[in-house]
């Protein structure tokens, strides 16, 4: 996981710039990349997610509030509904008792037929019953043997004598089937009274309330004024079995509410009572199912949500990390670009001061080398001076010493005059064995065995002498570092004709670790910080490599030594200026 991590971990994520000083923060890249990503998923986020939420609110209160107006808009008019029937049939019995006499409406045909004809044209009504002002039914029509019952003790006869008008609770009664009584007081002109009194069934009743537009899990009931069901219901039990809701509070308009049930489900419910009744019309829906629409709208909105934050998050990241990257990579090329300035200024210097110094050398080696030939010249031409074979050899010694430092100086001349740049024809080999003989004294001194296998055939090429010298000094430099006292260093040449020169340098030293061989060409990068190493050398020998045309790569294991292969071309392509490259972009050059 940490090396596909790694893998996809931008170059800045561990950079550290030990150089910057007070202004380290200004090149801390992990913390600007950390800035930019929150700042920019702050801006872009909370407006979005804040808007998200307004939109979950307004359209959940809004869906909420339309589920209670159509539920209120239900009830109200089903509550018209029944109050138009029962008031029709009290009007139908309060038209009977006006339109016919009290002794007619004694006679047992008369009140049959009357029967016949509001079955007839208003149905609902199952029996009539005329009783007098003492209790006595003294007429009876209809399917049960009820003439002569005495309902003075009956609570519902008291309350119509007070009253004028009575509707009963539903109830079995003698017929042993739900029913209610309807009940009417007329006064008689010798300021006497009777009752018409009516059964009326259910089936018209629950009529009303199956035409109800209700949802699959919706359900209407008539309930009485201790919660008791007059209707059947379709989830809360029979008639006559209570509602698991507490009963609601009395109001002349419809109200609608929300309660929930013993396991924990959410009702919506909207009531009303009817007036002059004992009846409250009940409307329940489970909020759940109402909500269903809501809740396939609100999984697209999150859905729709959480897809825009990780597109805009990943855009930002992605936008972040390029510009950060860059950033990095720029301020990088500048550092090193500074570098090589500093590093070429400091290799001039080195140059002057080489080549001061070989020329300072030369006056005095020039007039040993003459005085010591004069004496070598006198000892062997003149007859008068004693030949002594000790003397002429010691002189012979001087003038030895004397051409070893002559080849000394020409060799500091030489990488004095290739400190600037300059194409020409050069010889790697030539080139190898000064840089061998440079540092010979070096590698004797550590007793490190240096050869180089260099094939007669490898063709003169046009290159920088001067770079590459430097190229091949840095490598030389890494490979004696890399070994402690004793090893070997092979620099091996081969060539693809007509195409490239090949030349590895390599050592049997600690080698690089494949975590650090990944980085040993970035700038300011180096294993040897305790030892005073920069972590320049090779970032510029890769930059020396580069502007020649050429590629270097390297091999490592640790414990078995280190290898680094240059090619170089041997045809140079020309350079063009960047004003002539530009002309060329233009089209101004064909």
């Amino acid at each position: 996981m940490k090396l596909e991590f790694e893998r996809f971990m931008p170059k800045f994520w561990e950079y550290r710039d030990v150089a910057s000083g007070p202004f380290r923060a200004l090149f801390d890249f992990r913390k600007i990349w950390k800035q930019a990503v929150f700042l920019c998923a702050g801006v872009a986020l909370t407006p979005l997610i804040l808007m998200a939420l307004i939109d979950y609110n307004v359209t959940q209160k809004a869906i909420e509030s339309e589920i209670l107006l159509r539920t209120s808009r239900l009830v109200s008019n089903e509550r018209r509904a029944i109050s138009f029937f029962l008031e029709e049939r009290k009007f139908a019995l309060d038209f009977v008792v006006h339109d016919n006499p009290y002794d007619t409406l004694k006679d047992t045909a008369r009140l049959e037929t009357i029967l016949e004809n509001l079955k007839k044209s208003l149905g609902g009504f199952s029996d009539l019953g005329v009783i007098d002002s003492s209790g006595i039914q003294v007429n009876y029509a209809g399917s049960y043997r009820l003439l002569g019952v005495d309902y003075r003790r009956h609570d519902w006869f008291r309350q119509v004598m007070e009253k004028g008008v009575y509707i009963s609770d539903v109830f079995l009664g003698l017929r042993n089937a739900p029913h209610f009584v309807i009940a009417l007081k007329h006064l008689l002109p010798n300021g006497d009274s009777f009752i018409l009194r009516s059964s009326l069934d259910m089936e018209r009743f629950q009529k009303i309330l199956s035409q109800m537009e209700l949802e699959p899990s919706g359900d209407a009931v008539i309930i009485n004024r201790s919660g008791v069901l007059q209707t059947p219901s379709r989830y809360f039990h029979d008639i006559f079995s209570r509602i698991p809701f507490a009963i609601p509070d009395f109001s002349s308009t419809t109200q609608v509410y929300q309660t929930s049930d013993s396991k924990g489900r959410i009702y919506v419910i909207g009531y009303a009572y009817i007036v002059d009744t004992p009846f409250i019309l009940m409307v329940t829906k489970q909020k759940n199912e109402l909500m269903k629409p809501w809740f396939k709208t609100r999984l697209h909105l999150v859905a729709f949500l959480a897809v825009s934050i990780v597109g805009i998050l990943a855009v930002i990241i992605g936008v972040a990390t390029y510009l950060v990257n860059h950033m990095y990579m720029a301020d990088q090329k500048r550092v090193m670009t500074l570098h090589q300035v500093e590093y070429a200024n400091k290799l001039a210097s080195i140059g002057r001061l080489a080549a001061g110094v070989a020329h300072e050398i030369n006056n005095p080696l020039a007039i040993i080398n003459e005085k010591a030939g004069l004496i070598k010249d006198i000892l062997t031409f003149r007859s008068d001076c004693a030949v002594d074979a000790k003397f002429v050899g010691l002189v012979d010694s001087i003038l030895s010493s004397v051409e070893r430092c002559g080849a000394i100086t020409r060799r500091l001349l030489g990488f004095a005059r290739h400190m600037e740049v300059r194409i020409q024809k050069v010889s790697i080999r030539d080139i190898i064995q000064d840089v061998i003989g440079f540092l010979g004294k070096e590698a004797e001194y550590k007793s490190i065995v240096v050869s180089a296998d260099i094939p007669e055939e490898i063709p003169e090429f046009e290159s920088d002498r001067g770079k590459l010298q430097q190229i091949f000094l840095n490598l030389v430099n890494n490979a004696f570092a890399a070994m402690n006292e004793g090893g070997h260093l092979k620099i091996a040449v081969a060539a693809v004709p007509e195409k490239s020169v090949s030349v590895s340098v390599s050592d049997d030293g600690c080698g690089i670790s494949d975590a650090d061989l990944k980085r040993v060409f970035e700038p300011f990068f180096t294993t040897k910080s305790r030892t005073g190493g920069t972590g320049l050398g090779l970032s510029i020998t890769y930059g020396l490599v580069q502007e020649l045309g050429g590629d270097i790569q390297v091999e490592s294991a640790v414990g078995k030594g280190t290898r680094f292969i240059v090619t170089l071309p041997l045809i140079r392509e020309p350079q063009i200026s960047e004003q002539k490259k530009g002309d060329v972009d233009a089209g101004i050059v064909g």
